[in-house]
C-alpha cells in the first residue's frame, strides 16, 4: 500500500508529466499525472495518509453517476407502499433532473444548497424538506459504501415552515359539512369527527372493525391504499402506534348502522396480513372502493354548501374529534391513544395549546378546594 515516488514521463508530444503512482488499500497500482513535480508529491503524500486513516476513496467509485447510487439506494430501502411512491416521483421529479448525470463525487455542498433556493421557488417547504431527506439519506449510503469521503448535505439552510397552529373546526361547521354532504358519504364523516380517523383509515374501515355491541368501538387495523398503476388495497396503518381501538358512542355507531342500512357492504377486500376478505363500510356511488380525487370534489361541494372556509379537509375532522376530547378534561395519554400518535410528544406539539392555561387551572383549582375551606372558618 506504500506510495512511491513521482516519476519523469515524457509524453508523445515531447512534454513533461510527472507520474504519481501508489497501491490501493486491496494492492491494485494506481496512477495519476500532474504536470509539476510539486503537485505530484503533494498529492502521493495526501495519498499516503488517507490510506493510513482508512480514509482512502476510490477515484473510479466517485465518478459513478448520482443516478446509478440514488437507484442502488431505491431499489435496497424496506419502505412502505406510499412512501416508495413518493421517493420514486421526488426522484424523477425533483432531485434526478439536476444530479442525474453528474459524478456523485463532484457535487458540493453549494451546488445542494442552490438546488434547495430553486425547489423553494416552485414548492413548499415540506415538499422541499422531503426531497432533501431522500437527497441526503443517498448520500449516507455513499459515504458508508466508500464512494465518497463526506457528504455535501451538511449545514444545509432548508425553508422555514410556518408556526400554524391547529384551529380546530366549530361545531356549526362541522355541522354544516355533514347537512352538505350525500347522505352516502355523511357517516364517512362522522367517523372523522366522532372517531378521528385518518381518510385512508377511514375508507379501509371493513365490518369486522366496527364492534357494534359488546367492546363498542372502532379497530384501526389497516388503511385502504392506492399505489398506480396497481389496484386498491388494504395495507399497514401510517405508522405502528396508529393500530388503536377507539371508544365510539351512539352517535358514530348509529350512523354506522343507519349507513349500512341504506347502503349495504358488498365489497370487500383482502385484509392486511391475514389476507382474509372483508367487506368495505364505505364505497363510492358504484360500489368501489373510494378514490382520494374522487372524493375530494364531494368534499369540495359539500365545503362550498357549507360556506367554511376553502382550506378544510377531510383531516380537520380528526383536529375536531381531538378539540372535542380536550375540551371535555381527557389526558393528552387518553388523547393520544385515541388519534394514534406515537407518543405524548406528538400529541403536545400538535394540540398543546388547545388544553386550558395552567396559569389558570392553578388558580381556579385552590379558589374551588382550598377556598371553601378557608372561608369555613373564616381564617381570613
Amino acid at each position: 500500500m506504500a506510495a512511491k515516488n513521482p516519476r519523469r514521463k515524457t509524453r508523445s508530444d515531447g512534454s513533461v508529466a510527472w507520474q504519481a503512482r501508489y497501491r490501493d488499500p486491496d494492492g491494485s497500482e494506481r496512477a495519476k499525472e500532474f504536470a509539476r513535480k510539486v503537485d505530484a508529491e503533494r498529492f502521493l503524500a495526501t495519498t499516503r495518509a488517507d490510506i493510513a486513516r482508512g480514509d482512502w476513496i476510490n477515484p473510479v467509485e466517485s465518478k459513478r453517476p448520482f443516478a446509478e447510487v440514488a437507484e442502488h439506494w431505491r431499489s435496497s430501502q424496506v419502505h412502505a407502499d406510499s412512501t416508495a411512491a413518493a421517493v420514486s416521483s421526488d426522484l424523477r421529479n425533483h432531485i434526478l433532473p439536476t444530479f442525474g448525470e453528474q459524478e456523485i463525487g463532484r457535487i458540493r455542498h453549494s451546488d445542494v444548497q442552490a438546488w434547495i433556493r430553486r425547489l423553494s421557488d416552485r414548492l413548499g417547504p415540506a415538499a422541499v424538506g422531503r426531497a432533501y431527506t431522500w437527497l441526503a439519506a443517498i448520500f449516507r449510503m455513499a459515504v458508508n459504501d466508500d464512494l465518497i469521503r463526506k457528504s455535501p448535505c451538511f449545514g444545509i439552510k432548508l425553508p422555514t415552515k410556518p408556526d400554524t397552529k391547529v384551529e380546530p373546526l366549530r361545531r356549526e361547521e362541522v355541522e354544516g359539512l355533514l347537512n352538505a354532504l350525500p347522505e352516502r358519504y355523511r357517516a364517512l364523516a362522522i367517523v372523522g369527527a366522532g372517531a378521528g380517523l385518518r381518510q385512508g383509515e377511514a375508507f379501509g374501515l371493513t365490518i369486522p372493525n366496527v364492534d357494534f355491541l359488546r367492546a363498542r368501538e372502532i379497530r384501526v387495523k389497516q388503511q385502504l391504499k392506492r399505489v398506480a398503476p396497481n389496484p386498491p388495497y388494504l395495507g399497514a396503518t401510517k405508522t405502528t402506534s396508529s393500530v388503536r381501538a377507539i371508544p365510539v358512542g351512539d352517535t358514530v355507531l348509529n350512523a354506522l348502522a343507519r349507513h349500512l342500512e341504506l347502503f349495504p357492504a358488498v365489497t370487500q377486500l383482502p385484509a392486511h396480513n391475514t389476507e382474509r376478505p372483508e367487506l368495505l363500510v364505505f364505497t363510492d356511488d358504484q360500489g368501489e372502493p373510494l378514490r382520494g380525487n374522487r372524493f375530494a370534489i364531494v368534499w369540495a361541494r359539500a365545503r362550498i354548501g357549507a360556506g367554511t372556509r376553502s382550506d378544510v379537509t377531510f383531516h380537520d375532522l380528526r383536529h375536531y374529534f381531538a378539540s372535542l376530547l380536550i375540551h371535555k378534561g381527557l389526558s393528552v395519554k387518553a388523547v393520544q391513544e385515541a388519534l394514534g400518535h406515537k407518543n405524548a410528544t406528538e400529541t403536545l406539539n400538535t394540540y398543546g395549546h388547545l388544553w386550558p392555561d395552567d396559569a389558570g387551572l392553578t388558580r381556579r383549582a385552590v379558589d374551588e378546594v382550598l377556598g371553601p375551606c378557608i372561608a369555613a372558618r373564616q381564617i381570613v
